[in-house]
């Protein structure tokens, strides 16, 4: 009899799996959902303020990100999250750093859309 293998817990392609998510939950308590990739028009208003919020705290931090490819020239895990939340994969820190301004921007119309309701 063989063994059940186990499912992956890293999507290649960035992000976790969903047996990843469940992995997390388990072990650390942690309630994680996967990332938004829905144009901003169709979004709801807390699935702004998720991937806003993404996108300010993994590519707006303050002084140097994290190298976004390898000594391959390969994307690195912090470069393909990108992808898991329906952006493009940044190559260079401009890049990256328009992601995050995108996520400001997403921020404020959470603000806004919550100030109006």
């Amino acid at each position: 009899m063989s063994t059940p293998r186990k499912k992956p817990v890293k999507n290649p392609k960035g992000g976790l799996t969903a047996a990843g998510r469940r992995k997390f939950a388990k072990t650390e308590g942690a309630h994680l959902k996967p990332g938004v990739k829905k144009p901003v028009g169709q979004m709801t208003a807390d699935e702004m303020r998720r991937k806003g919020s993404w996108a300010v705290r993994f590519y707006g931090r303050e002084g140097p990100l994290p190298a976004l490819k390898n000594a391959k020239g390969q994307p690195t895990r912090f470069a393909l999250t990108a992808a898991a939340w329906g952006e493009p994969v940044p190559k260079t820190e401009a890049a990256a750093r328009k992601i995050a301004e995108k996520g400001h921007r997403l921020l404020e119309r959470y603000r806004k859309l919550k100030a109006a309701s």
